[in-house]
This record gives structure tokens, sequence and C-alpha cells, in this order.
């Protein structure tokens, strides 16, 4: 294989979100001659909080579920990023988008940092009490964590204004 097909973009890896997000960051900081402190300190997540949240679904059985919350970067202020309810979502996904949000954040000189949380659901198989349960679980896990000076939630895949209103409600 060439140098020129291995600096291909398109032969960036996309099995696994984090990988192909850090290939593209590694490549970048190449090209701009990043700083060797700033590079380490941004290759890495400031926290990564895995939390398992029992909910009782309608039918009285209880159900586990895994959530995330990645909080990449705080340099620019407090993190914000959405929130996802999907059966594939991964911490490999979480941690890249967080990162992403870092980096979208920056180029447009908002100050805030990135982060993305979410958990492993199929909201649609779920009715909305069993959502609201989940919800508030999941808000429980993480209020020593949010907030509007550490992260700010937003909504995401599956989550809406609804999502969020339980979020500040149990937060509050």
């Amino acid at each position: 294989m060439t140098k020129a097909m291995m600096d291909d973009p398109r032969r960036i890896r996309e099995e696994n979100p984090f990988e192909s997000m850090m290939e593209r960051f590694d490549r970048a900081a190449q090209l701009l001659n990043l700083n060797p402190d700033l590079y380490a300190v941004m290759r890495v997540p400031n926290r990564e909080l895995k939390v398992y949240i029992p909910v009782r679904l309608d039918s009285g059985r209880l159900e586990v579920f895994e959530g995330y919350r990645v909080q990449h970067n705080f340099a620019r202020g407090p993190a914000k990023g959405g929130i996802r309810y999907s059966p594939d979502v991964t911490l490999d996904e979480v941690r890249a988008l967080a990162a992403w949000m870092t980096w979208k954040c920056a180029v447009v000189n908002v100050p805030f940092g990135g982060a993305k949380g979410g958990v492993v659901c199929d909201p649609a198989e779920m009715s909305i009490v069993e959502l609201e349960r989940l919800t508030r679980r999941y808000a429980a896990e993480l209020i020593d964590f949010i907030g509007p000076e550490k992260d700010v939630p937003a909504p995401d895949m599956n989550t809406n204004e609804q999502t969020m209103a339980w979020i500040m409600d149990t937060y509050s």
C-alpha cells in the first residue's frame, strides 16, 4: 500500500466511531502542527460515566438499562450535548459524539465544552410511563455531573422536550 493510499481520507475506519473520530483528529492535529501538550489533553475525555438504570416496566418486570454520559472537555466552559435513546447506542459512539461537540463549539466560538449521553433502549417499544421512569432514573444517576455550570443536556435521537422536562424536574 502506498503512502498516498494510506493518507486517503476515505480509508478512515467506520467500524468504531471513536477510533474513526480519533483518526480524523490525529490527521488534523498533524496538519495544524498542534501543540503536543494540547494534543495529549484533547485526545481523551475529561470524564466518562457508565450507569445501570433499573426500571419497572408496565408488565411488572424489572429491566436494567445501560446508560452513558461522556464529558469531553470543559476548557471553554460547561459541557453541552444531547442525550440519545437507541438500542444501538454504544460508549464509543457517545465518546466520539462528545468530542465532536467540543470541536463544533470551539469552531463557532460558543463558550461550551462537549458532552453527549445515551441510554441503550428501544423507545418505540416503551410506553410513555416507562420512558418517564427511565429518564428520571437516568437523570438521578447524572445529578452530580449535570447543571448549568457543569453540563447542559439537550435532546438528540429519540429524545425531545418532554425528556428534557423530566430531567429538569428531577434535577430541581
